[in-house]
């Protein structure tokens, strides 16, 4: 470009979604038990097909879809994980599978407190710098015009509308309607009637909100 390039920054992602970017660094150690044993013992069930440690995200879905009101502090516990781990591996973390998840990133969040010290964004932004480079390395060798890749995309269209507002198809909420106490500037960008401009976006606003609710309350 001709003002020079532009990119990602820690503070993008810290002032757009109100993940954390100091903090631990999100390093996953591949556990000395099966994948199977670990499952059961931080989720209280696991699926039969557990090929090389990998879940359906449905699955999740499916079986901790609804807290039960008499659940026990150890049963909340399991949800809450299970809650987490769909949203890393169908969002901040997603591969191009778009539907599963690895049973690696349970690790994370077997102690709570441990994962409220993690460094969320910074680990986010890592990530998707690692797949945009492997998409656009796919499409030089190929010569192809596309490539998918994974990771928070709605990280890279939040940065897009906030540096390049006039490519936002949505109306900016006016400042006055931002309270001190917003978890992030990007929630300006998100009308009050979201599902007018169509589901992609109202699917997007639940992604987002479920992200910084998850990482900023642990």
């Amino acid at each position: 470009m001709q003002f020079g390039e532009v990119t990602i920054t820690l503070e993008d992602v810290a002032t757009l979604t109100g993940l954390a970017i100091d903090g631990d660094a999100v390093i996953v150690d591949i556990p000395d038990e099966d994948w199977s044993a670990m499952c059961l013992r931080l989720l209280g069930q696991a699926p039969t097909d557990l090929g090389g440690g990998v879940i359906r995200i449905t699955w999740l879905r499916e079986i901790f879809d609804e807290l039960p009101l008499s659940a026990s502090p150890e049963t909340t516990e399991q949800y809450a994980r299970a809650y987490a781990l769909s949203l890393m591996g169908g969002v901040l973390f997603s591969d191009r599978s778009g539907g599963s998840v690895h049973l690696q990133y349970l690790l994370l969040v077997e102690d709570w407190r441990r994962a409220g010290r993690f460094a969320w964004g910074a680990a986010v932004l890592s990530y998707l710098y690692r797949e945009m480079g492997r998409s656009a390395l796919q499409m030089t060798a190929s010569s192809s015009l596309g490539g998918d890749f994974g990771g928070w995309a709605a990280l890279l269209m939040l940065w897009t509308w906030e540096r390049f507002p006039h490519t936002s198809p949505l109306h900016a909420v006016t400042g006055a309607q931002i309270t001190q106490d917003a978890v992030s500037r990007g929630i300006r960008w998100l009308p009050a009637q979201t599902r007018q401009h169509g589901d992609q976006f109202y699917l997007y606003k639940l992604w987002f909100d479920e992200c910084t609710t998850f990482v900023v309350s642990i």
